[in-house]
């Protein structure tokens, strides 16, 4: 697989996320991004939760993973680095995907009392996503320090793992704070910028 296939792999695989977590609240009358989670929007109550799922989360899964999987052929043989995105496989690729294979019940309760099997999935999968992802960022951040060549991306390795972890620490000291929507789209956000700045760096690698 060529350096430009895997970068245009993660680029529509973070491009599917974020399309689905932009128009998922326009589908629902009085949804809040400011107050709400992006999985209230295609929560088991929706009407277009079903689409989201299987158009938008589940693929956007697969994809991430495999731009994971194969994105640390194209950068420095470093373990760090390789650990690093084998964890974003794993954590940020398969995480995605039981977070869209088992939507949240109605309203996403962070609380495990009355929750469904799936709210129970998608809680424990989405909380060990946050907990790892700035973990295999920051670290990729510091493995790709050692070399010249991708000290630009080393910082921004660095700096996203960094904000991401901080905006995760005041959403997890709060699960139910009024700014909880916004919080998670800035992590969200900080992910998604990751992928796309390791895939341009991957596309420009000739």
């Amino acid at each position: 697989m060529s350096n430009k296939t895997v970068a245009y792999i993660g680029i529509l695989g973070v491009s599917l996320f974020a399309i689905a977590a932009i128009v998922g609240p326009l589908l629902i009358e009085d949804y809040s991004v400011i107050s709400q989670y992006i999985s209230e929007s295609f929560a088991s109550n929706t009407e277009y939760g079903w689409y989201l799922q299987y158009f938008g989360y589940v693929p956007s899964g697969i994809l991430i993973a495999a731009f994971c999987v194969f994105a640390p052929k194209y950068l420095p043989n470093l373990k760090l680095i390789k650990a690093g995105f084998f964890g974003l496989a794993i954590f940020y690729g398969l995480g995605t995907i039981l977070v869209g294979l088992f939507p949240c019940d109605a309203g996403c309760p962070t609380k495990m009392i009355h929750s469904s099997t799936a709210q129970l999935i998608h809680n424990a999968a989405a909380s060990v996503t946050y907990i790892f992802l700035p973990i295999c960022i920051l670290g990729i951040g510091l493995g790709l320090k050692k070399f010249k060549t991708h000290q630009r991306l080393s910082q921004i390795s660095m700096a996203l793992g960094i904000i991401s972890a901080i905006f995760i620490l005041v959403l997890f000291s709060n699960p139910e704070s009024g700014y909880r929507g916004i919080l998670q789209r800035v992590i969200e956000t900080s992910f998604i910028t990751f992928i796309i700045s390791s895939a341009l760096n991957i596309r420009n690698s000739d």
